[in-house]
């Protein structure tokens, strides 16, 4: 029988494989027809009366070309595509042929944004794909790929006569005043020609249909790459008040003040998004349903808790350290003793902290009391934790989350007499869907108390190692680093997937 770290890596890679850009596009996108083809996305039709044309911007935008390419065959007339520098010799490297383009490919490729930051290449594809988008007609469709990650940065394109440089500067002006991620999205899709529905209004009449990998939060498609097919929510008076708010308004760029003072200063609701449609076609929610359908099949009773998992990851490891003992203490038929409510109340107490959007946590627990005991039981999550570097070590989120996990487990399991911990074998697992967990090779880890038990009797400080967030090398130095969780590069991103897999010993 396989043991339970071998079905928890069997569960990621199905997760991941199920986002990865090729299985994951032709599952959505097919052409159908030879007279007037209609290209199917998901369930809908759109007809291709004249030309196809496709532009995209992001991480994991190369292998979505490489398959829409596949896809659409002789209809296709031309494309652009921006992705991150170097990203085509890094998976070259790594043998991943398949999302690379063929030679004679009608896709060109730009290469920009150097440490994920808005560069002159990144402009030149930007404004390479504005021209390529202001040039089409009624009659034409315009595929728009869009991979989160990187998607902002690869599309720059400031309103003249702002400079890049300019906006550059501006932004980092806000960042070092404490602005929040979404008040700079807020101002750099107010400065922006595509960005904020821009790309979508410059495409018009052409039928524009976006197809997103989403990397971020509940999938909100006006912050994903920020939403340069998607009607924007902000305003100029949105802008204003940010600026207003880090004391910037008086000493700004002469070129921003154009800029502002002469846009209006609501949004404009005369702009019309129906010739637009955006469809998400990856997401963590469906990497977690494809590992769900996973475990059912290798036997698990699964649920899957949120895959909106945020917050410091030593809150989030000791949340899923009372997940984990509430299911102990059902498998030893004490969930419904004085231990079990104690148990119960940390847990809210803890998500409550935690603020996780969307996570309906008691219901998930009577769920989760409905189980019965027959089956091994398996929990999945996803998401994206935080991490604040003290130390100068080595890891990542996902490895110190694991290990967090598993020092909890043994400090429980040692504290507790009788523990019910003990009588159950666990494995938690953390990884980062896009193969690369901080600036490690690997993806994330594996954790188990009985790991962390070795690691004591060896004399390891595990303390040490995560105070030093050095998660990595402690993972390494045993077994030639068989916890660490190592898949390469994979060509997508949907954040990050835990899974949990318990049973009765």
């Amino acid at each position: 029988s396989m043991s339970l770290r071998e079905h928890a890596l069997s569960l990621f890679r199905s997760a991941v494989g199920t986002v990865r850009p090729a299985p994951m596009l032709k599952k959505a996108v097919k052409l159908q027809g030879d007279g007037c083809p209609q290209l199917l996305v998901k369930d809908k039709t759109f007809p291709v009366k004249r030309d196809l044309y496709l532009v995209g911007f992001g991480k994991a935008v190369l292998g979505m070309a490489a398959a829409a390419e596949e896809i659409l065959g002789d209809h296709l007339v031309r494309g652009i595509i921006n992705v991150p520098l170097g990203i085509q010799e890094s998976l070259q490297r790594a043998g991943m042929q398949e999302v690379l383009l063929k030679p004679q490919s009608k896709i060109q490729v730009i290469e920009g944004a150097k440490n994920n930051l808005p560069d002159s290449e990144a402009l030149k594809g930007a404004v390479a794909i504005q021209e390529l988008a202001e040039g089409l007609t009624a009659d034409d469709l315009l595929l728009v790929l869009i991979s989160g990650r990187g998607g902002s940065a690869l599309l720059p394109a400031p309103i003249p006569p702002i400079l890049l440089k300019e906006k550059e500067k501006l932004t980092k002006m806000l960042a070092s005043r404490g602005a929040a991620i979404q008040e700079l999205n807020i101002v750099r899709k107010t400065l922006s020609l595509l960005k904020g529905g821009g790309l979508a209004q410059l495409a018009y009449p052409a039928q524009v249909v976006s197809l997103i990998l989403s990397d971020v939060i509940g999938d909100p498609l006006d912050i994903i790459a920020s939403g340069p097919t998607v009607a924007s929510s902000h305003s100029v008076q949105d802008c204003l008040q940010i600026l207003a708010k880090y004391n910037l308004l008086h000493n700004l760029p002469k070129s921003v003040e154009t800029v502002l003072s002469s846009s209006p200063p609501k949004p404009t609701a005369s702009e019309d998004y129906s010739h637009v449609c955006n469809i998400i076609i990856g997401s963590n929610t469906l990497a977690l349903d494809e590992a769900k359908r996973q475990a059912e099949g290798l036997g698990y009773a699964t649920l899957i808790l949120s895959a909106a998992i945020c917050g410091e990851v030593s809150r989030v490891a000791a949340l899923y350290c009372q997940l984990i003992r509430l299911v102990c203490l059902g498998f030893a038929s004490l969930g419904e003793g004085p231990l079990g409510d104690e148990v119960r109340r940390n847990l809210l107490q803890l998500a409550a902290e935690l603020e996780i959007p969307g996570l309906n946590l008691a219901e998930f627990l009577q769920a989760l009391q409905g189980l019965g005991r027959e089956r091994p039981v398996c929990i999945l999550a996803g998401g994206e934790t935080m991490v604040q570097l003290q130390g100068t070590g080595k890891g990542g989120r996902n490895q110190e989350l694991a290990l967090r996990v598993g020092l909890g487990l043994h400090r429980a399991q040692a504290t507790e007499t009788g523990s019910p911990l003990g009588r159950c074998e666990i494995v938690f697992l953390s990884g980062g869907t896009d193969g690369q967990d901080g600036p490690t090779e690997a993806a994330g880890a594996f954790c188990s108390p009985e790991l962390v038990d070795e690691a004591l009797q060896e004399g390891l400080d595990v303390e040490a190692f995560l105070s030093n967030n050095d998660s990595y090398t402690f993972f390494s130095q045993f077994q030639g680093g068989h916890h660490l969780l190592v898949t390469g590069l994979t060509g997508t991103n949907v954040m990050d997937i835990q899974a949990i897999l318990i049973r009765a010993t």
